[in-house]
Parts: C-alpha cells; structure tokens; sequence
C-alpha cells in the first residue's frame, strides 16, 4: 500500500471520528435540555402552589392583624366585671346592640350582656330607666337625658342615676308619602304636638287635619321640646301633648299607621326613620327660611327606594346646623355593686377608641 492511500484512509478515520464526537456533544446537550424541560415541567407546579400559598398566609395574617388590632380597644379595657348582666331601654340604641355590643362580645366574652324587652310598656329610654330604678336591669339606654322625677326616684330608693354620654343622633319627622309641605320649624312641630297647628294648611300645605303620633311620654325614647341642654332633668309628663295625639307602641307600628293616614306625621330616631320607604322625611329648621333635611340630598324618590335610599345626614348633625339632635347615654346605677361595675365598664368600653368608631359604623355621630 502506498504512502497517499494510507494518508487518504486516516484522514477518513479522522473525519468519522470528529462527526462522531460532534453528534456525541450534540446529543448530551440535547439530552440536558429534555431533562431541564422536564425538571421544570415538574417542579414549577409545586412553586407556583407554594407562592400562592405564602401569599395566601400573607394574606391571612393581615386579616388576622386587622381583626386584632379591631378589638385591640376592647381587650385593652380594664375594670370590666365578670358574669351575665341584663340591659334595656331606647329603641334607637338598636344598631349599636346589633353591631357594637357583638364587637363587645367577642372581644371580652367574660362580660355577657342580655337585653331585655319591658313586659307592661312599650320599649324605650323611659321604660328601660323605670325598669333599672325597679331592679330589674343592671344599667339602661337611652336617648334622651334623665327627668326629675327619674333622679329623685332613685334618692328615695338609697341610689343615685348616671347619665354618660356616648353618642348622637338627630331627631327625625317623618309625614305620609302623599303630603306636600316645604318643612316644619322647631316652634311649629311642638305646636302641632300641644294642639295650637292642627292643619296642614296652616303650614303651607294642604287643607288636612294634622293627626301627630307619639309614643307615651313616660315611655318614649326622646323629647322635642327643648334643646339637650336646657333639658336635663326636664319633667317629661309635663310636656302637655294634645288630646289630638294617637299615642302608639313603637316606631314600628306609628311608620304604619303614618303610610294609612294622609296627614299623619311622627318623629323618632334619625337613625331609624331616614331610610323607610313608606313615609317622607321633612327638613327642619328654627326659621322658615333655614330648613335642613335629615338625609342626604338629592332625595331618593319612592319611585328609587328601596333599590335606594335616603342616606342620614350626619355632616349636618355633627356640625349642629340640623336644629333636633338627642345624646346617646348609659344610664348607670350608683350603689357600689355589680350593676354599678357592669354600667360604667359598658360606658368606658363605647368611648374607647374602637368604641367610638364603632358607634360611628352603626350610624351614629361619635362624641370624642
């Protein structure tokens, strides 16, 4: 074999050898590559899961943050009694028991509180007080300040009542649906109630007997006829309503009876009555040329509600240019015992911070 074929044949080896090397290296890239793919097909599922739930947890406890620090003021208050305790007293109050009290309990469970309804009355800040100077509530509701007669019962009975102010809300009159009146002055509305206005065109409305309802006197939740502070002690029963006055049950019953009868007209909470359908809030004002409404305006039309409605106007309540407002006040029983203690730790618990913004989520204005 000569020199050139031999050269010729190991350059042939060389080159089988390189293509060989070449599709080697090839195939072990391309060997790493399916298994890398695969890898990650395989694990990114687990840190995809695994992301979601560190943000799930994240999550969580900001959740679990917030409802901390939400009943933080509550958990945070000292002095509060141990065991069941029984309360009553103004209608109004019924938001705050719906949403603040609940607050209230979860957050000191220790301290289990129990409305109760009187049996003999209807229910209200009159009633509710008659039954805490009778021993049958540890501490009372109400919306309206304590009377004479209330405090000097107390006397006579070895104890003394507190009244603790905790809130606001405004004092709204509600008429028919159908009557067409711009308003009503605070000297008109307790003219209607001690029978001096007994129509509405007197009112510049129309020809239409006024029928007022009310809730008796001794058992209703506020009065309209002064302002809070000169009312303090203010003998309810003397208010002089009219016989014209159809005295009712609740709130409930007078909103009915307002829906059937085109000239009837109430007053109650604004917390309560603003938003009802079946009845008309009116604006108020201590002129005729300064009437505020109670809601928000523009007014949600009959037609609108109850997909909508009418909205408490609470800039105007806290700012006072709305001339009927009424404290909210936890009536407590001084005579160094347990409804003493359950009283005043109810009080110190509302006018906590979270309290407070509580009392505000219920529809109320906050007073500190």
């Amino acid at each position: 074999m000569d020199h050139t074929s031999t050269n010729r044949k190991k350059l042939l080896i060389k080159g089988e050898m390189a293509v060989l090397l070449r599709g080697l290296i090839i195939g072990k890239v391309l060997t790493l590559l399916v298994i890398g793919g695969l890898f990650w097909w395989l694990i990114w599922p687990r840190l995809l899961v695994s992301n979601i739930a560190n943000s799930s947890n994240s999550l969580s406890s900001q959740s679990l943050n917030t409802v901390s620090s939400a009943t933080l003021a509550f958990q945070k208050a000292t002095g509060i009694p141990i065991g069941s305790f029984k309360y009553g007293g103004s209608t109004a109050w019924a938001p705050i028991r719906q949403l603040v009290d609940s607050q209230i309990q979860n957050a000191r469970p220790e301290l289990q509180l129990y409305y109760i309804e009187p049996t003999n009355a209807s229910p209200g800040s009159g009633s509710g007080i008659r039954m805490l100077l009778d021993g049958q509530l540890d501490f009372a509701q109400s919306s309206r300040p304590l009377t004479i007669e209330e405090s000097t019962t107390a006397k006579q009975r070895g104890f003394t009542l507190e009244q603790r102010r905790v809130g606001i809300d405004g004092i709204a009159v509600v008429v028919n649906s159908s009557l067409t009146v711009p308003g009503l002055t605070i000297d008109q509305l307790q003219q209607i109630y001690q029978g001096q206005i007994t129509n509405w065109k007197q009112l510049d409305g129309p020809n239409l007997p006024i029928t007022p309802f009310a809730q008796r006197p001794q058992d209703s939740d506020t009065t309209i006829f002064s302002s809070n502070k000169s009312n303090n002690n203010k003998d309810l029963n003397n208010q002089a309503f009219s016989s014209h006055v159809k005295y009712v049950y609740s709130t409930t019953q007078a909103l009915r009876q307002i829906s059937k009868t085109p000239g009837g007209l109430y007053y109650a909470s604004a917390r309560t009555v603003v938003p009802q359908c079946s009845v008309k809030p009116l604006p108020l004002g201590h002129t005729p040329t300064a009437l505020i409404p109670p809601y928000r305006e523009p007014k949600v039309s009959d037609q609108e509600c109850p997909q909508k409605r009418n909205q408490l106007n609470t800039e105007a309540i806290k700012n006072g240019s709305y001339p009927l407002t009424t404290d909210l006040f936890v009536i407590i029983k001084h005579n160094n015992g347990r409804e003493q203690q359950a009283g005043e730790a109810y009080a110190r618990l509302l006018l906590t911070d979270q309290g407070q913004k509580a009392i505000e989520q219920a529809g109320f204005i906050r007073v500190r």
